[in-house]
């Protein structure tokens, strides 16, 4: 049977994308973000995964506002690198795994959640940064296979929190319920808090953000009652983005440890932000 080893939640911010491909993360600007995840990389590479399933949202590359779905999972073998307005990054294209997506798919639509399928997909920074964040040196080929899972955090209404927290416990019990033996990551992307345009435009709310760190793993459910309003309101219009890390917590169930974590201020005009927690499937294979 399949099992969770770690989940990983992660900021998905382009130009920490652009830093590592533009060989700048040992300037001053970028050195202290990339310092602080050097301890969640090393433990990482010494525990890698068969597949990640990374939770994240497409930026108007894919998928446009014309047909935005609430979710969406990504059902290929292969996934394209998508070219955001200035070329794809010159990282690997994404291999998939279609057994394991057909998998999650039938038994998460069995629990009630209606996914778009989505059979081909080109996959933007959303995915990619938190890639890269995992393994900064790929080389040709990315050490996993992916299954994407998106998220509509940018059109009113979005998903509420609870609701990406009830998807994460039925992700959960659908990885563990598949019948190869896979060891599997679950990526939560986006946040932290940041605001992109209008009168609040770089707003950051480090209490908020310390809070929700602090809860992710403590205490998800407290998290899952903030409404998306509250989450605008203290986090900024794209702070919201955080629902997604309530999917990869759910995933993970009770029995986990915080590795390591990390907060920077800021990256771009976003606060970012690393924690990293193994599970009790890790564990024992540690034992």
């Amino acid at each position: 049977m399949a099992e969770i080893i770690w989940g990983l939640a992660t900021s998905h911010v382009p130009s920490i994308g652009a830093a590592m491909d533009n060989q700048k993360t040992a300037d001053d600007y970028w050195k202290p973000l990339f310092d602080g995840y050097a301890p969640a990389r090393e433990w990482m590479a010494e525990h890698k995964p068969d597949v990640a399933v990374v939770v994240y949202n497409d930026h108007a590359n894919a998928l446009d506002m014309s047909m935005i779905p609430t979710f969406a999972l990504g059902t290929a073998a292969h996934y394209q690198v998508a070219d955001e307005g200035y070329g794809p990054r010159k990282v690997p294209n994404v291999v998939g795994a279609p057994e394991l997506s057909e998998h999650l798919l039938v038994n998460l639509v069995d629990e009630g959640f209606d996914l778009t399928v989505l059979q081909e997909l080109d996959v933007d920074h959303g995915l990619t940064v938190p890639l890269s964040v995992y393994t900064p040196d790929p080389g040709d080929a990315w050490p996993c296979a992916v299954v994407p899972m998106l998220v509509n955090v940018l059109h009113y209404p979005q998903p509420t929190a609870q609701r990406c927290l009830d998807l994460g416990e039925a992700l959960g019990r659908a990885i563990r319920s598949f019948p190869g033996d896979l060891k599997v990551a679950v990526f939560g992307t986006g946040g932290m808090s940041h605001q992109l345009s209008g009168e609040r435009a770089g707003l950051i709310n480090e209490e908020f953000d310390r809070n929700f760190l602090k809860k992710i793993e403590t205490d998800p459910q407290q998290l899952a009652q903030i409404s998306r309003e509250e989450y605008i309101r203290e986090a900024g219009s794209e702070g919201i983005e955080m629902i997604m890390w309530l999917i990869m917590r759910g995933a993970l169930g009770d029995d986990i440890r915080r590795v390591h974590e990390t907060y920077h201020v800021p990256a771009s005009n976003t606060a970012a932000a690393l924690a990293l927690f193994a599970t009790d499937a890790n564990e024992r294979e540690q034992l």
